[in-house]
């Protein structure tokens, strides 16, 4: 339980450290191309969730987050401690710490701090907790949906 803290800790610390250098540096440029025709980084202050949703309900957004946030750590204590939801575990962490730092984001600016922005495509600017919480869902789907496997139940004969 410890290591999945300390984890969350730091991908939280490496987040905020990202999105300090987009405000102190990037905000007041706008943008700059990093990799023509494919990725810039643009300042963005997102006052919603994903693609702008919920824009300017900042207390919802933290309602949901906070409920979400306690239900997965109920569900992460609750995991069997064994081996094969060790992944599951860390896919839980990912998402968790894109959550809450994102969180910290609206809680202490009004705003999550987004800042890369593909521009080979038509995409939402996105930061590093964006993509904790994209690749953790994403594993945490692929390990429900073909790892994870539930114990057939014996049928009780009367």
């Amino acid at each position: 339980m410890w290591i999945a803290v300390i984890v969350a800790a730091l991908l939280i610390g490496v987040d905020q450290l990202t999105k300090y250098l987009a405000l102190t540096s990037l905000k007041p440029v706008g943008s700059i191309t990093f990799l023509e025709g494919f990725m810039d980084f643009t300042f963005v202050e997102n006052r919603g969730v994903a693609f702008g949703m919920f824009s300017g309900q900042k207390w919802f957004i933290l309602l949901l987050t906070g409920i979400i946030v306690a239900v997965m750590v109920y569900y992460f204590i609750r995991l069997p401690h064994t081996r094969e939801y060790r992944w599951v575990r860390s896919a839980m962490v990912l998402v968790l710490a894109g959550a809450l730092g994102n969180m910290i984001d609206r809680i202490f600016r009004g705003y999550v701090v987004d800042f890369f922005e593909f521009t080979f495509f038509d995409w939402p600017v996105f930061n590093v907790a964006d993509i904790y919480v994209v690749v953790g869902v994403i594993l945490l789907a692929i390990l429900i949906l073909f790892v994870i496997k539930d114990e057939p139940k014996e049928k009780k004969e009367d």
